[in-house]
């Protein structure tokens, strides 16, 4: 599944700068244009990676980026700040509040994509991998296979792509509208009731007889790739 980055910039050129250089490197993108509209996005969906503007209508960046360090959620969330400010003091200001690294405006589309990347790959390696694991379940990204204990595994595309997206965050719990937005993406017609089905034959495919089920369901939450204790 293609790493979510959050994009809160209030000049329209500049975001769809952004935007189009993200997705064209491989990334989803969404989009907010002030402080408040941010923070609601967070809380809708935890992104990969924010990408920031300093100066925000309503709700700096800045104190955006302090209420992400004082989330539970996200406070190990990534964030590139950028800005038009580009003293010393400013950048010192910016990286005090929470912010992973820091860019002047203006700046080259390709130095940000790799600021991105680099921050992604310390902070979640998964990303970069072509090998997950979680137990002794193994996914293959390259080859595109799976195998548990050692014996192959086979899925479907959609199953496939709804394993990678639990996998990549274990014991993570997933509802079914996340579900519905990564692994079928945003504009599809697709009702929650069809994450279920596909849930379960996940399940059969990797939860042989004697197997442990490695697929927690959450009641009234969602699931997770999560074996349950005992």
């Amino acid at each position: 599944m293609k790493p979510l980055a959050l994009i809160v910039e209030d000049e329209p050129p500049l975001v769809e700068v952004i935007r189009y250089n993200l997705e064209k490197d491989g990334f989803r993108t969404a989009i907010a244009s002030d402080g408040e509209e941010a923070l609601i996005a967070l809380a809708e969906e935890t992104p990969d990676v924010v990408v920031l503007d300093w100066m925000l209508p309503k709700l700096s960046g800045l104190e955006v980026c302090r209420r992400i360090r004082r989330g539970a959620a996200t406070r190990r969330l990534p964030v590139v700040m950028v800005t038009a400010r580009g003293e010393e003091s400013d950048r010192v200001h910016c990286l005090e509040s929470g912010a992973d690294d820091y860019l002047t405006k203006p700046f080259s589309p390709k130095e940000l994509i790799a600021r991105v990347r680099a921050i992604l790959r310390r902070s979640r390696p998964a990303l970069s991998e072509e090998r997950l694991e979680y137990g002794d379940v193994v996914m293959d990204l390259a080859a595109h296979r799976v195998s548990r204990a050692g014996s192959a595994v086979k899925l479907g595309p959609t199953e496939f792509r709804l394993l990678r997206t639990l996998m990549e965050k274990p014991r993570r719990v997933f509802s079914r509208e996340q579900l519905l937005d990564q692994v079928w993406g945003r504009d599809l017609d697709v009702e929650p009731r069809t994450v279920d089905v596909h849930v379960l034959r996940l399940r059969k495919a990797l939860n042989r007889i004697g197997e442990a089920d490695v697929i927690r369901t959450v009641r009234g939450a969602g699931y997770a790739i999560d074996v349950e204790p005992g």
